[in-house]
């Protein structure tokens, strides 16, 4: 009997170290809990992701709030995972850290690295998942030397498992990950670099440009862009954001430039992945959203 409880258990150690055992996924995980300034946080939090070899692309104030903030980041082992399979994956590229003021205290949140990387690499994720494993234990490291209280996922009461991630959509009639909308299309890769990058440096009405990075052996750049006016992002997040922890991590929505071409996730898939337990009646108030998004990003595309 004793062998046969020891066998039982190397057999299930074994399985959950190649991830075919694991419990329901979270889009967030909480990093740490602090106090102290807002601006102090965060360069607490990009000093400590430094430290650990993340290379930061970009900081902003999400939500026009002055008690959220984002910060944007890369590494190799990220990047390498996009390397490797490429295509759409290109918006796996960058990842987020929140900084959110809630009740006086500082929630340090970040995107959670297997729920996000079974959604975006879908069944290619047992090809880079040795790069997101890696990667998974350097964001905990950092963001756990920020405070105390880190570890608990959330942003959804049950969450999901792989399966139903790899193949996610909220409902039978919404868009999967791969369904994207496009933005515009150019006649090469250089082109559409150039006409946004053009774009930005003039100044886009209502739109920021947070971050980029470019995969370019891939032609691949990811662009992370803060939504504001009336249509923005302060319009819709007060309407789904409505429970604590926030979902600070969310933003900044993003458009990918693959190839010649510029697409950006479905609205309807961005906003339900990132808030998987909205009722029908929470997204009837955002409605117009997905389609408000996707105008406000092709003004930076033309």
């Amino acid at each position: 009997m004793k062998r046969m409880q020891s066998l039982s258990l190397i057999i299930s150690l074994l399985l959950y170290g190649t991830g075919l055992i694991s419990q329901n996924l979270k889009p967030y995980t909480i990093g740490a809990k602090t106090t102290g300034a807002m601006s102090e946080v965060a360069q607490i939090v990009e000093t400590k992701l430094k430290a650990q070899g993340f290379n930061i692309l970009g900081s902003y104030m999400p939500v026009e709030d002055k008690s959220r903030w984002v910060v944007v980041y890369t590494s190799e082992d990220i990047l390498n995972a996009v390397r490797l399979v490429g295509g759409l994956t290109g918006l796996a590229a960058a990842w987020r850290v929140a900084i959110t003021d809630e009740n006086g205290e500082k929630i340090i949140s970040y995107t959670t690295p297997a729920y996000w990387g079974n959604a975006y690499f879908r069944d290619d994720f047992p090809k880079v998942e040795r790069f997101y494993k890696a990667y998974a234990d350097k964001i905990s490291r950092a963001l756990a030397d920020c405070g105390t209280g880190g570890g608990e996922t959330f942003g959804s009461e049950e969450g999901y498992d792989i399966g139903k991630l790899r193949a996610y959509r909220y409902m039978a009639t919404m868009p999967k990950f791969d369904r994207t909308k496009k933005l515009n299309e150019f006649t090469s890769y250089d082109e559409a670099v150039a006409t946004v990058d053009a774009n930005f440096t003039k100044g886009v009405t209502d739109l920021e440009k947070v971050y980029s990075v470019e995969v370019k052996d891939q032609k691949i750049k990811l662009y992370g862009i803060g939504l504001f006016g009336d249509k923005g992002e302060s319009h819709f997040m007060r309407k789904i954001d409505i429970n604590e922890p926030k979902h600070t991590a969310f933003l900044p929505y993003e458009f990918l430039i693959i190839d010649n071409e510029v697409h950006m996730l479905h609205g309807r898939f961005r906003i339900a992945l990132s808030f998987p337990d909205l009722k029908m009646g929470q997204f009837m108030k955002i409605v117009s959203t997905p389609p408000n998004i996707k105008k406000l990003l092709e003004t930076a595309t033309q």
